[in-house]
């Protein structure tokens, strides 16, 4: 089933995930069962990865996050807004990071 975010989404890491950098990585480990795939016990973020995850602080909407992502970086074909969309509903599914409510 889908994840339905949008620009006014905000999120941040679960509580049920370590996350640690390693080597210009972000390494996620679940600590409980359910998290991620259930072959893949460790999920891993690149450059681009996690860039947008250390944005995700459960204060800033994805909006507020694409408008820095795109003030760091050259953006001519709206890619930034694709990927954020894209990591963050992919990571919402596999229960990495949680939407806040407000």
């Amino acid at each position: 089933m889908p994840v339905e975010i949008s620009l006014d989404t905000i999120c941040l890491p679960s509580s049920d995930i370590v996350a640690r950098e390693i080597e210009g990585e972000i390494i996620i480990v679940p600590v409980v069962s359910g998290i991620g795939d259930m072959e893949d016990e460790l999920f891993s973020l690149n450059e681009t990865g996690k860039t947008i995850w250390d944005k995700l602080d459960g204060k800033k909407k994805l909006g507020d996050v694409v408008i820095e992502l795109k003030k760091e970086f050259n953006d001519p074909g709206g890619e930034i807004e694709k990927d954020v969309i894209g990591l963050v509903s992919e990571l919402l599914k596999r229960k990495i990071l949680v939407e806040i409510r407000c």
